[in-house]
């Protein structure tokens, strides 16, 4: 088990150094993590038009209880509905993350409540932390002086972006009552006026760029 954990981490240590790739988290319980389909190839061609990137633009599907994941420095899950983590689920996660890897969640409306459940299995006695508008992802290429920005109006709720610290490295962002995804999609989809899809791109390149830096 020590040289299999062994194995992973370096794995994902080279996926650092030679790889700026994401993937799309597969999870279960019945949500929909298939949600937004245009929306991570959007972002991902945005970023290698416009920041420096060098991603593929097909991002690959992965299991949260596969060691593929390891090969992926960045993973995006989003979704309306329920999630549930295994035991099995939970602890490849946590190895994830706390090995170097980085986890943005995109709340699609409805998510939260189900979500927050999972998280405490994978991170028990965590608590997720809003990060402030002075936090550098906020700053990272595009400036957002008022921190996360709000693409879709549903309740209206401020938008908040809620990060899971480990050693003092910000290893997952959770970005709720905003639906950046929404605003990644094809113009058709939401009829997004483009101010307000640049908006969604931008902040997007942002959390990428942060996540492969950090």
């Amino acid at each position: 088990m020590k040289q299999l954990t062994y194995c992973i981490i370096l794995s994902l240590m080279t996926a650092h150094l030679t790889a700026q790739e994401v993937a799309i988290l597969k999870y279960n319980g019945g949500g929909d993590w298939y949600a937004n389909p245009t929306a991570l190839p959007n972002l991902i061609k945005f970023c290698n038009e416009n920041v420096g990137t060098l991603m593929n633009e097909k991002p690959e599907t992965v299991e949260i209880s596969s060691s593929t994941i390891f090969q992926y420095p960045f993973l995006h899950m989003t979704g309306h509905g329920n999630v549930v983590f295994s035991d099995e689920e939970a602890q490849n996660l946590r190895t994830y993350l706390f090995s170097g890897g980085f986890l943005h969640i995109d709340d699609n409306y409805g998510m939260a409540p189900y979500l927050k459940k999972a998280l405490e299995k994978a991170f028990p006695n965590t608590v997720l932390k809003e990060l402030g508008s002075d936090h550098p992802i906020f700053n990272e290429f595009y400036k957002f002086p008022e921190g996360l920005p709000k693409i879709h109006e549903h309740d209206g709720k401020r938008p908040q972006a809620l990060g899971l610290f480990h050693k003092n490295r910000l290893v997952l962002l959770f970005t709720t009552e905003s639906d950046l995804g929404d605003g990644w999609e094809d113009p058709s989809v939401h009829n997004d006026p483009e101010e307000i899809r640049t908006k969604a791109l931008q902040m997007g390149a942002n959390i990428m760029l942060y996540a492969f830096k950090n």
